[in-house]
């Protein structure tokens, strides 16, 4: 991969000479695309030690992809759509459900076993073994969703593309995010976490032991916690105001699977529901 990787930087240095009419290096783009489509590539790389390696370079043949490729009016069904991206085909081969209403593009990965519902997934994004998109969610570009996650009604993982280093969504296996939130912006979430309704989470955002009222990080809700959105109070020249965080309620023991009836009255008991 070390060619493809090199032949993509340099396709990537001259960008602004490049058009649809380059096929050299659209050839090389579409190879990266096929292989993230078939989930031989990965945008985000993970070891055993849970360090996280973005590769840049992957990043740059989406970006290339958008420049070498014009846009095109094509069907599915009774839709028209016009974009320069096609979307993901033959969900039964990849041993997906699709509901009518999902979509996802092509480049995106999708494991066996997930259910979409009406949601999006987007280019470069990779979605875990058994993982349930519902109604209304979407997954960003890049962003990484682990196995047998469960992203709720209306929720909202950011996507990011520019700058190529940026680090992209991960969520963790095993992990619940509740209705309506929105993960954002490089953000974090553990594996086994549970994340209340309504809450958003980026790096600017402080994560808050209940217990001790410490800031256990900024943006990253660690593996097995239970968490909800709150709000602290600030004292600033124009007055007393109340700035947004996420409070970390409960901790599970490692390996401890969140059954739907304690979770709920985990969350009933500060008023927060799934």
């Amino acid at each position: 991969m070390s060619d493809l990787e090199s032949r993509i930087t340099r396709w990537y240095e001259q960008i602004g000479e490049l058009s649809p009419k380059d096929l050299e290096a659209r050839r090389d783009v579409e190879l990266v695309i096929t292989k993230l489509d078939e989930g031989q590539l990965r945008v985000v790389d993970t070891d055993s030690a849970g360090t996280v390696t973005v590769n840049e370079w992957i990043k740059l043949a989406i970006l290339l992809l958008f420049r070498l490729r014009e846009s095109q009016t094509f069907e599915s069904g009774p839709f028209e759509y016009h974009d320069k991206l096609d979307l993901k085909r033959d969900f039964a081969r990849l041993g997906v459900r699709a509901v009518p209403g999902a979509s996802a593009r092509r480049g995106s990965f999708i494991s066996p076993g997930v259910i979409l519902m009406p949601s999006y997934v987007n280019i470069g994004a990779w979605v875990g073994p058994n993982t349930m998109v519902d109604t209304w969610a979407t997954v960003g570009s890049c962003a990484q969703i682990g196995a047998n996650v469960h992203l709720s009604g209306g929720v909202g993982i950011g996507g990011v593309l520019e700058p190529p280093n940026a680090l992209p969504v991960i969520i963790g296996d095993d992990a619940f995010i509740g209705s309506r939130s929105m993960i954002v912006e490089g953000a974090r979430v553990g594996r086994g976490a549970v994340i209340g309704a309504g809450t958003v989470l980026s790096p600017s955002i402080p994560v808050i032991d209940a217990e001790t009222g410490d800031v256990i990080s900024r943006g990253h809700v660690p593996d097995y916690c239970v968490a909800v959105t709150a709000s602290r109070r600030r004292e600033f020249a124009g007055g007393e105001f109340f700035l947004p965080c996420v409070l970390v309620i409960r901790r599970m023991s490692e390996g401890e699977r969140h059954n739907k009836t304690s979770l709920n009255d985990i969350l009933r008991e500060h008023g927060v529901s799934t």
